[in-house]
């Protein structure tokens, strides 16, 4: 056996420690761990969040006046497709068609469709296009509500449900054309826009305040992934169709540990806004800090999972100023630091705890673990149980050697021995007292084989 195939067989080895099952399908999203989110649609013009039809109860005739004036003529895909790929993202995901029914692409099966509205073209192939060719993997969000189709039934979430003279009409709306129709859409989707890596369907409804629930039986989950399979059988779907999928979805939430279903750690991957809403809102003002940003995402890293970090684009067809402003900021961050972030995944079960005020990640690949330090400690870091693991430290802004100290330590002084403490399993990083310019500070250790 050779030197280079012992390294990997213990890279697989160590890979194994810290992943689920192993599916080859999923390499590069484990690999990938930072995406951009894109929610657009019509209600960018009503800029007061994606879901203003429903809270608002508007009707179709209410809200056809966005699909009037939908013309994004500042819309240029490339520019997105630059900045995701400057901030470290590594795919996408984007909605085709959210609740309210809109369609961003040419679908056969709608007259409901940017090819109809005022700007009158397919919104879709050009993005997917232009983020292909920044060398980022391209995702589909396609929402199994739709608050527009004649025969989409009421429920807690229709716009109308509390319209009698709708409600009364729902014995006469046909469910199997809708069930045919959004099969039939996401056909559409996996055929004639090239190879699709990540399906985001969204989403099952549970039964409350009078109203009946749908899930898998309603959407027909069982035949809807047979047939994604059959189409794509790389694509990942998620966890939303009330069937099992392949990738696990908190929604606006960071959880305390790795995600387990029945004990078992699974693919997940947290998805976020930058403020309060997924669509463009131009009065929302709980805008995250890029700070508070990149600790969720290391933070989403060292429990194993990724981070989607969604932009609602506005009615002209640009990114808000406030989501370029910290895309920009997470690029200057992610420059030097993403080797901290990609191909990492949490700290093997092996390894000491982390310390207070930090996170760890790891690369099972290349043996390093990285400290991220959300609070810049005064000279001197303590890893408790790490004694004689570590070969070198250094910080990831500039290569700078971080020197070690491994143990117990006496320091004389006039008056005689002085113990500093430090039990014999404690390795002490010597840090600079001023902190780096970095946002959060990372610290790369080379541990030992």
């Amino acid at each position: 056996m050779t030197h280079d195939s012992s390294r990997a067989d213990a890279a697989t080895a160590r890979q194994q420690e810290v992943s689920p099952a192993h599916d080859p399908r999923s390499a590069w999203f484990t690999e990938a761990r930072f995406g951009l989110y894109i929610h657009w649609g019509l209600y960018a013009l009503g800029a007061r969040h994606e879901w203003m039809r429903s809270r608002e109860f508007m009707s179709n005739e209410a809200y056809e006046r966005y699909f009037r004036h939908f013309d994004p003529d500042l819309y240029d895909p490339a520019k997105w497709a630059k900045l995701a790929g400057a901030a470290g993202m590594k795919y996408m995901v984007v909605t085709t068609k959210h609740h309210e029914g809109f369609c961003l692409w040419d679908s056969k099966l709608t007259e409901y469709k940017a090819t109809n509205a005022p700007c009158g073209k397919d919104l879709l192939r050009p993005m997917l296009e232009a983020f292909r060719a920044e060398g980022i993997r391209t995702g589909l969000y396609y929402s199994l509500l739709d608050w527009h189709h004649p025969d989409y039934t009421v429920d807690v979430k229709h716009p109308l449900r509390y319209d009698e003279a709708f409600v009364a009409r729902d014995a006469l709306r046909k469910w199997q054309n809708y069930v045919d129709y959004i099969h039939g859409q996401t056909r559409e989707l996996l055929t004639e826009y090239g190879d699709i890596d990540v399906l985001f369907l969204d989403f099952s409804i549970p039964g409350e305040e009078g109203f009946p629930g749908k899930g898998k039986d309603e959407w027909q989950s069982e035949r809807f992934v047979d047939m994604v399979r059959t189409l794509q059988p790389n694509t990942l779907i998620n966890d939303r169709l009330g069937v099992p999928g392949d990738i696990t979805t908190p929604e606006q939430y960071q959880p305390r540990e790795w995600i387990k279903i029945d004990g078992k750690p699974v693919l997940w991957e947290a998805c976020h806004t930058f403020s309060g809403s997924w669509g463009y809102h131009r009065d929302e003002e709980s805008w995250k800090s890029t700070e508070q940003i990149l600790r969720m995402l290391i933070d989403t890293v060292s429990k194993g999972g990724n981070f989607l970090l969604n932009v609602g684009p506005n009615a002209r067809g640009e990114l808000d100023e406030r989501a370029v402003e910290r895309l920009e900021e997470i690029g200057v961050w992610m420059r030097k630091h993403q080797r901290a972030i990609h191909g990492c995944t949490a700290s093997p079960a092996h390894l000491p705890a982390c310390p207070e005020d930090c996170r760890f990640t790891y690369n099972p690949k290349t043996n390093r673990l990285y400290v991220h330090l959300f609070a810049w400690p005064f000279k001197q870091l303590h890893l408790a149980n790490f004694s004689g693991r570590v070969e070198y430290a250094q910080l990831l802004d500039d290569a700078s050697e971080i020197r070690m100290v491994e143990g117990e330590k006496k320091l004389t002084i006039e008056a005689g021995a002085f113990d500093e403490g430090r039990p014999a399993n404690m390795l002490t990083l010597q840090l600079p007292v001023k902190k780096p310019k970095a946002a959060i500070p990372v610290i790369e250790l080379f541990l030992k084989s």
